[in-house]
């Protein structure tokens, strides 16, 4: 048991390493592209250096993150501090929107006033950052798929990825064709990518901050369960919530068909159906005895507290 303790721990360590490499890798590469751009004029690779300054800005905050939500419980968060990836999450994301307004902004501004370019200088520093951003997606992409903390931060990178290598196709025909407008046209492009992954991002950390009932869940068929086992009548005053996005939360009242002293053996069955078909690992259930059935037949599913 000592071993395999000692063996997580090893994990998150290295994880951790990634997150913080990843950070000073793309605050280098930001200060590279906002020369370039201010060498080449070109405004999609000011772009992209914003997003990539937002990039490092978010795989700080989601390195912070993951070491607050590794704290224990304690008489002030008895939840422990497991949320604190879900709130660096909805930082991230909101930075990211506000940048996507803004190179909006800015590429409105480069229809009106169009500026000279440097076709080369531009693909020569997007190819650079296209290189470190798929090395960094690449370090991240493990890590994502347990994390929506590392998940904002990974699809950073991505989008980030897909930005550069179209301000690196932008700046060929910058270069060869002398078509300007296209450095605006892909900010645009870019800008309206990151709106997009942001939006739908967030409605799935805001649902869970907010308690909000798991999408993919049915409250009528979680009751239906609870109701089908031996001894159940009655199922309502029902709440089911996510405490992260790998831990859901159950609490009910459950009237008995039959009065029972020892009600212990019909919390555990009901405890065993809400974690094998619904994943509920934590489950509060007040029984009540037979003659509350009649009265909470009429209330439905759920009670305003």
């Amino acid at each position: 048991m000592a071993h395999d303790h000692h063996h997580s721990h090893g994990t998150e360590d290295v994880s951790d390493g990634v997150l913080l490499w990843s950070v000073i890798i793309n605050f280098g590469l930001s200060i590279f592209e906002f020369i370039a751009g201010a060498v080449s004029g070109s405004v999609a690779l000011m772009a992209d250096a914003l997003h990539n300054t937002n990039d490092a800005a978010a795989l700080l905050i989601a390195y912070v993150a993951r070491k607050i939500s590794r704290k224990g419980a304690d008489e002030a968060f008895t939840f422990g501090y497991r949320r604190a990836e879900l709130i660096g999450a909805m930082i991230q994301l909101t930075a990211l929107i506000l940048v996507g307004l803004y190179l909006i902004y800015e590429a409105a501004g480069r229809f009106v006033s169009p500026e000279p370019l440097l076709g080369l200088w531009i693909m020569a520093a997007a190819g650079i950052a296209l290189l470190v951003d798929m090395v960094t997606a690449w370090l991240l992409w493990a890590m994502s798929k347990g994390s929506l903390n590392v998940k904002a931060a990974f699809l950073h990178n991505l989008t980030d990825a897909a930005a550069s290598l179209a301000v690196l196709v932008g700046g060929a025909t910058i270069y060869w064709l002398g078509w300007s407008w296209v450095d605006p046209v892909l900010t645009l492009i870019i800008a309206g990518y990151i709106l997009y992954m942001s939006f739908g991002m967030l409605r799935k950390t805001s649902r869970i901050l907010m308690q909000g009932t798991p999408p993919e869940l049915s409250l009528r068929e979680v009751a239906d369960a609870i109701e089908a086992i031996e001894g159940v009548g009655n199922a309502h005053h029902l709440h089911v919530w996510e405490l992260d996005e790998h831990h859901r939360a159950l609490e009910a009242h459950v009237v008995m068909t039959v009065a029972v002293t020892d009600q212990s053996d019909l919390r555990q069955r009901i405890k065993k159906v809400l974690k094998e078909r619904f994943d509920i690992g934590h489950s509060t259930l007040e029984i009540e005895g037979p003659d509350s059935n009649q009265h909470c037949s009429n209330q439905g599913l759920l009670h305003s507290h």
